[in-house]
């Protein structure tokens, strides 16, 4: 089965969801949830965090790698094409936040409960790293263990943002 399967995407969106951008993003969206959710108990915080905070971010991350670009060239590239170029290697983190975000949202429209909405939101963003270890290693192995062990080591940073929630929550 190929990433594009298992994903259920394209092979340009595969490419932007296997990047370090989508993993950093994840791990910025679950200490956000942590932080607002635990100051405020809303999903409706969580998600006006998580948003503006994803924003920022990005916008951050485009900014540094236009300017990395520009003084890498050493003039050669003009800068509209080292803004896009950033633009394109940071969008990971844009695009897999709408995960947790669309998790947050059914917090806030009263489909679910707001502290099931940021459990869930937590667990998806866990549960997304770890397929993103998993697909990122088996890149280049074909052997389970090394697949799992990445899975699990990527998901582990989700988890350890989940255990911070448990303990600062109870």
């Amino acid at each position: 089965m190929t990433d594009e399967k298992i994903l259920g995407t394209t092979p340009r969106v595969t490419r932007i969801l296997m990047s370090e951008e989508a993993v950093y993003g994840l791990i910025l969206v679950s200490g956000m949830i942590v932080v607002s959710y635990t100051a405020t108990g809303t999903s409706l915080s969580a998600l006006v965090t998580v948003i503006v905070t994803v924003l920022v971010f990005f916008a951050a991350h485009v900014y540094a790698g236009t300017l990395a670009r520009l003084a890498a060239s050493e003039g050669r590239a003009t800068l509209p094409e080292s803004l896009r170029a950033a633009g394109r290697h940071s969008l990971g983190m844009l695009l897999i936040s709408l995960l947790p975000i669309a998790v947050l949202f059914l917090g806030v429209s009263r489909f679910i409960d707001d502290d099931y909405a940021v459990w869930a939101a937590l667990s998806v963003d866990a549960l997304a790293l770890g397929v993103l270890g998993w697909l990122a290693v088996a890149k280049w192995t074909s052997h389970f263990w090394l697949r799992l062990g990445s899975a699990l080591t990527t998901a582990a940073f989700g988890g350890v943002i989940i255990l911070l929630k448990a303990f600062i929550h109870h």
